[in-house]
């Protein structure tokens, strides 16, 4: 089915929190441009026009609450989007994230758009209170809403949300995630490299995790070098961490890059340390790049980390255990190896953007027929036929 067949696509609102650097942030405008190849007329919305992965996707309008989201401003945007989702006759309003489900979801349901659609891509287990509350009655509104794990599925069906509303459609990597890319930085003889791929702006992320077990090592892998690829607010304090564990040399602080495929290659092992994970595009990328992955044994990562086939997990909060396994990887390199071919092909096996689009355009197409929805002209089109 392609676009060219289908003269009376249905018309799909995709909007997300922002376009700074971060996996979901990356996830929604590869999605979003995919999209835009199939059956559906694809229109994007933002709640804060910033960041760098807005740049190729054409038109982004921005809804933003400014300073609150249940203030007398945000009020006004949700009715100005809500005019906006009627007048443009969207049949499928779909959120991403936290801001865009609170943004989106009532003024798609004012509107009467007849498919309207929220997102967790975290577990929610850092949420406050009161947000967790506003959100799950966002949830309530919705007809569907979308995980990208199975353990952010069952945690929402723990919190009282119909199994039946909650579907499970994981992250896709487009086909350039695989390719063989050149090193970013050549390696130098004997070195060994581990790295981590996080923003520096939740400590959920445990950056202080992999420099504590990258301590333990130095003393036994003294031409150890260790990559942290993200920037943030918390970066000055790593930095003195770094340097009062005796890590001043071993360490690089490579900030925000767009060149994620030429830093991994230049790695050997890819780790992710965090306390709360649903289902992590850095470990997605990191297994595309066929490199080894630990991780801890949190959320969604128990989906994506194959004890013993496509690297390790370890229990959270753990330095010792950590260091254990990037020790177990430093040392057999045979095993590197194969750890990172059964990585790769585990991703491209189950992981491509194909595969999530896919899913979403299935996902759509049920719920459409589910609310008897019809192109807006009286031929019969393609669409009729697939609904």
């Amino acid at each position: 089915m392609t676009a060219d067949s289908l003269p009376n696509r249905p018309s799909v609102f995709l909007m997300t929190n922002t376009f700074e650097t971060g996996g979901s942030e990356r996830q929604f405008a590869s999605l979003a441009r995919a999209m835009r190849q199939g059956p559906f007329q694809v229109e994007l919305g933002c709640v804060w026009r910033t960041g760098a992965f807005q740049e190729g996707l054409g038109e982004v309008e921005e809804f933003s609450p400014w300073g609150s989201l249940y203030g007398r401003h945000s009020l006004r945007v949700r009715w100005r989007l809500a005019r906006r989702l009627r007048h443009g006759r969207i049949a499928i309003a779909h959120a991403f994230d936290f801001y865009s489900n609170l943004m989106l979801i009532p003024a798609a349901r004012l509107a009467r758009v007849p498919v309207v659609i929220g997102s967790q891509r975290q577990l929610g287990d850092l949420l406050s209170r009161a947000r967790f509350a506003a959100q799950h009655l966002a949830f309530r509104l919705c007809d569907c809403v979308v995980s990208n794990s199975q353990a952010a599925a069952c945690l929402l069906a723990q919190q009282g949300l119909p199994e039946k509303k909650i579907e499970v459609i994981p992250n896709g990597l487009p086909e350039e995630a695989f390719r063989q890319a050149t090193p970013a930085f050549p390696k130098l003889p004997g070195a060994l490299r581990i790295g981590m791929i996080a923003r520096m702006n939740n400590p959920v992320k445990n950056y202080p995790g992999l420099l504590q077990a990258s301590a333990r090592l130095g003393p036994r892998f003294p031409n150890l070098e260790v990559f942290l690829v993200g920037d943030g607010p918390l970066r000055p304090e790593l930095e003195r961490m770094a340097q009062s564990l005796g890590l001043a040399r071993q360490v690089r602080f490579l900030g925000d890059r767009r060149d994620i495929p030429e830093v991994l290659a230049s790695l050997d092992i890819s780790v992710l340390p965090s306390f709360s994970e649903s289902l992590s595009n850095a470990i997605l990328e990191s297994m595309a790049a066929g490199l080894p992955v630990v991780a801890t044994k949190v959320g969604g990562n128990v989906d994506l980390v194959r004890a013993g086939e496509t690297g390790f997990l370890v229990p959270p909060r753990d330095d010792a255990s950590l260091a254990g396994a990037l020790e177990q990887l430093l040392t057999q390199p045979g095993l590197r190896a194969e750890l990172g071919r059964r990585a790769r092909q585990a991703a491209y096996d189950n992981f491509s953007m194909d595969k999530a689009l896919e899913r979403y355009e299935r996902l759509y197409f049920r719920l459409l027929a589910a609310k008897g929805w019809k192109p807006k002209s009286s031929k019969a089109s393609a669409v009729e036929e697939a609904l």
